[in-house]
């Protein structure tokens, strides 16, 4: 059942904050999906103080787009919310479930700006995108919802990661109670859990927690051959290839391998690439040194 917040804003300041990072919780495929509520449920138990804002419906190629949340024509997805419902609203049962009436960008616009100030007190320490139904690789970054949502954030100052995944497809977050077994939920809930294992490194390094202006895009392979989040083996990748570009000196060579070919190989293999919100495209060496750092725990060579 949704409300309006102005119900519960007063009461919101009376609840005690979770202990943990602070996180903005958001993605492209829509609030009520099982990809997000499962990566919500692995961000709290791993002791995160999470807030989600999602899209309404599934807002999935629409990039950067930005326009004025407003009130629905018609339902959230799978019934989550009625038609005629505010631009935006929340869960009754749990008030740090969000909606947002519009694209992925405002999403995390108002999870930064409204929600975050609300539950937190104070900005985010840290935005998660996704994980997003479908890789985001190479050029497909410039159009992906999911990575327009992390860059947002970049830009607004607060740190943050675009995680793509393989497997799933686009089903109800029910589905993970309902249906657990099935091939989504067991998908949901690896990924969730693997994002959370590079999220733990990341998270407990020195502030910055990553240079200004700067993103991560994490992609997972199928989960068909790799049924666990340990299961998963982080690369250091670029986005786009460049033969004549010198990137950070790792494994061995100065030529990072791209994002796509890693995923591609055999072996569980999850890319992580380093890149410039405003652009969207690959970083300088240096920055790149800076999430090597950073990673190197958990980081290898494919």
């Amino acid at each position: 059942m949704i409300f309006q917040r102005a119900v519960f804003a007063a009461l919101v300041c009376l609840v005690s904050a979770q202990s943990g990072k602070k996180i903005v919780l958001t993605n492209d495929d829509g609030w009520a999906v099982a990809q997000i509520r499962a990566q919500n449920d692995a961000l709290k138990a791993a002791g995160y103080n999470v807030v989600l804002s999602g899209p309404a419906v599934d807002k999935s190629g629409t990039g950067s787009s930005s326009t004025t949340p407003t009130k629905l024509s018609g339902p959230c997805e799978f019934n989550s919310c009625p038609s005629g419902s505010p631009a935006t609203g929340f869960n009754a049962s749990d008030t740090r479930l969000n909606y947002v009436n519009a694209f992925p960008v405002d999403a995390a616009r108002f999870g930064i700006q409204t929600l975050a100030p609300q539950f937190f007190g104070s900005k985010p320490d840290f935005v998660v995108s996704g994980p997003n139904i479908g890789n985001n690789l190479g050029s497909t970054v410039l159009i992906s919802g999911t990575v327009g949502a992390a860059s947002e954030a970049a830009k607004e100052g607060i740190p943050s990661v675009a995680f793509s995944a393989a497997t799933g497809g686009q089903v109800s977050y029910t589905t993970l109670t309902s249906s657990p077994s099935s091939t989504n939920s067991k998908a949901a809930l690896i990924y969730a859990a693997a994002s959370v294992r590079l999220l733990n490194v990341l998270l407990a390094s020195s502030a910055p927690i990553l240079p200004s202006g700067i993103s991560l895009n994490v992609n997972f392979p199928s989960t068909s051959s790799c049924t666990s989040a340990s299961a998963f083996k982080f690369v250091l990748t670029r986005i786009n290839s460049n033969s004549g570009a010198t990137d950070v000196q790792t494994c061995g060579t100065t030529h990072l391998p791209t994002e796509s070919s890693v995923v591609a190989k055999s072996g569980c293999f999850a890319s992580v690439s380093v890149f410039d919100a405003g652009t969207k495209g690959d970083v300088n060496a240096a920055t790149q040194a800076v999430v090597l750092g950073k990673l190197s725990s958990i980081l290898t060579c494919s």
